[in-house]
């Protein structure tokens, strides 16, 4: 990701497993109880297909339960606004009780008889069942209890909530104004469950909670105490006539109501929660030992792999990577080319000293940044149709992140709208230490998080047709982030023509953004060596910024940024780079098999209207389409 923050689609593999220290796009959801869910009634399957009365009848009520359980995310996603009105019930009560409930729908599932199954069945009941077992697992760690951090919490992602959810008629004004008047509850909810924690012995590392008091603070600032208006909670609005009654109740409850709280939030954090947190930085640190480390990897990267063997697989990657990148130094007019080295690190360390210090690869007017990656958006998409036969019809944006969450916050991240709700997807882009932003990471950077990256991917996950409602609400890092980093890739195979010494590089005929893009891999291939050296070999994290400043050209900011995002969500960073190799896998596979036959756009379909899907479902979906094209033949 970026963050990837990393949600879409509700990611819910990570949302209703409690984990509340994902970024933006993945910011987890809380809940607020109300009256029971009229049930789904649409049983879609595949033409041709039976399914089974059963099985549709318990997807659609864990459907129900989902929208229920997590109103202001699954309801966008799904066009339903029958909860509009509400927030999570974020309450420990609560999240014991959907626990509960988990294991009701597991037992309820294990239970079916699966002898008359269609395909569409076994897929849908096998994948529900995959992440059941997968949250169940997670939910022994009681993540709920460490719900704040710099990248989530009630002081990230509540205050910008206005801009996820619709806003397109009165009713949509009076629900918003509903979910305000919850936001003390959820505060008090996250102070509740933080509380519990520390009687537990169950804190977060230090370093990824400090921030979070000036977060919290910037809600209850003096201009704000001074001007409610200035607040976001306040900001969508800003659109209605001065005279509207429901302008004036926004304003009360900012003053009286949210500011405070998010006071009383701040001290909590400063002279209570902080004092509480570890000084140590790796999960196996925690009171939950190793295995909460083991339970993330598998988590996140839907393999039984051990960390010795991601570690490995990283520092293979980074040596590769590493190699690359001095061919393509050697295209670029940087004066050191013309100068005799010692070894390739002493010329590497003096080319990223050059990136990160000379002013031509960096803007100095946040609008500038935003208009360059918008422009950047608008070529890929003419690239697009050459890739894919499939093209979703939501839109998307890029809009800067806002201030109060930039400074802790990644590069860039995304997040997912609704067709269905009105809302566009929107590439999130951080303005913040524009000095740290460089031009040369941009290009890539977009064809991630916009098209053919993660708008692309969980848009058309969205719009899927013919598969019952739940498909399009499951979400597996690996498959999405995976796809991320492949989408980074594909800009080797549209654009321009040539660069000059003949050799075709698409989007990156420029050396420069063709090093940002080997940069990227190689911030991906980094985070298998400095995730797993943080949290299993006992690596600090100076070792860690110090060994990813010497192997990229990533600014300190961003990488001390990064460093403490994989500290704060450990396991989530390896996912990136295991899923893109399974793709990458996946299609050398089918180009081998299919030779001359194989077509790109139907190969791309093949792997994205399957929804959102553990890497090794996944892979067998990819063989029978092999076979299936050997076979039409």
């Amino acid at each position: 990701m970026q963050t990837s923050r990393s949600t879409p689609v509700v990611l819910v593999s990570i949302v209703l497993a409690g984990a509340l220290t994902g970024p933006a796009r993945a910011h987890a959801a809380e809940h607020a109880a109300g009256h029971a869910a009229q049930p789904n009634t649409q049983h879609p399957g595949q033409p041709g297909d039976a399914r089974d009365a059963e099985l549709i009848a318990l997807l659609d009520r864990f459907v129900d339960a989902l929208h229920e359980r997590f109103p202001q995310w699954v309801g966008p996603s799904l066009g339903d606004e029958r909860y509009n009105d509400r927030l999570s019930d974020s309450s420990p009560e609560a999240i014991l009780a959907w626990e509960d409930r988990l294991r009701a729908f597991r037992s309820e599932l294990a239970a079916l008889d699966r002898a008359g199954f269609a395909e569409p069945d076994h897929l849908d009941a096998d994948l529900l069942a995959y992440q059941l077992d997968e949250w169940l697992e997670v939910a022994t760690l009681k993540r709920w209890q460490m719900p704040v951090n710099a990248l989530s919490g009630p002081q990230v992602w509540l205050p910008q909530l206005g801009d996820r959810v619709p806003l397109n008629t009165p009713k949509h004004y009076d629900d918003y104004l509903s979910r305000l008047r919850q936001v003390p509850i959820a505060v008090g909810d996250a102070i509740d469950a933080m509380r519990l924690g520390i009687a537990e012995g169950r804190v977060p590392p230090r370093v990824v909670v400090e921030p979070t008091v000036a977060q919290a603070m910037s809600q209850a600032s003096a201009r704000i105490k001074a001007d409610p208006s200035a607040s976001p909670f306040f900001s969508p609005f800003r659109r209605l006539d001065e005279g509207d009654p429901r302008r004036a109740e926004a304003m009360m409850l900012v003053a009286d109501r949210i500011a405070p709280v998010y006071e009383e939030l701040a001290l909590f954090l400063q002279n209570e929660y902080l004092p509480a947190t570890r000084e140590t930085t790796a999960i196996a640190d925690g009171i939950d030992g190793p295995r909460a480390y083991e339970v993330a990897i598998r988590e996140h990267t839907t393999l039984d792999l051990t960390p010795d063997q991601v570690h490995q697989i990283g520092l293979e990657e980074v040596a590769r990577l590493r190699a690359e990148m001095m061919g393509v130094i050697a295209r670029t007019d940087w004066p050191g080319n013309d100068t005799s080295w010692d070894d390739d690190d002493a010329k590497f360390s003096a080319f990223v000293e050059y990136l990160r210090t000379d002013e031509r690869f960096y803007f100095t007017e946040p609008e500038d940044l935003l208009r360059g990656y918008r422009d950047i958006a608008k070529q890929i998409d003419a690239e697009m149709p050459k890739l894919f036969a499939t093209l979703p019809r939501l839109p998307y944006g890029v809009r800067e992140i806002p201030r109060f969450a930039a400074v802790s916050s990644p590069t860039a991240y995304y997040y997912s709208g609704s067709l269905e709700g009105g809302v566009p997807g929107w590439f999130m882009a951080n303005t913040y230490a524009l000095d740290q932003r460089p031009t040369y990471d941009m290009v890539a950077l977009t064809l991630h998080e916009g098209v053919p990256g993660h708008h692309h991917q969980i848009a058309l996950t969205q719009e899927l047709e013919g598969v019952h409602p739940v498909r399009r609400l499951m979400g597996f890092t690996a498959f999405s982030e995976g796809w991320g980093l492949y989408a980074e890739l594909l800009g080797l195979e549209v654009g321009e023509d040539r660069v000059d010494d003949g050799v075709y590089r698409g989007m990156y005929a420029d050396p420069y953004d063709d090093f940002g893009h080997l940069n990227y891999q190689m911030w991906r291939a980094m985070r298998l060596v400095v995730d797993t050296g943080l949290h299993s070999k006992g690596w600090s994290r100076q070792r860690a910024i110090d060994y990813m400043l010497a192997n990229s050209a990533n600014t300190e900011v961003d990488t001390a940024n990064e460093v403490n995002r994989y500290i704060g969500w450990p396991g989530q960073a390896t996912a990136y780079m295991i899923g893109r190799m399974k793709i990458v896998e996946l299609r050398e596979r089918a180009q081998e098999r299919l030779g001359g036959r194989f077509d790109i756009r139907a190969f791309h379909d093949a792997l994205l209207l399957g929804g959102s899907i553990p890497l090794p479902v996944l892979e067998a979906r990819i063989d029978r389409w092999i076979g299936a094209q050997l076979a039409s033949d």
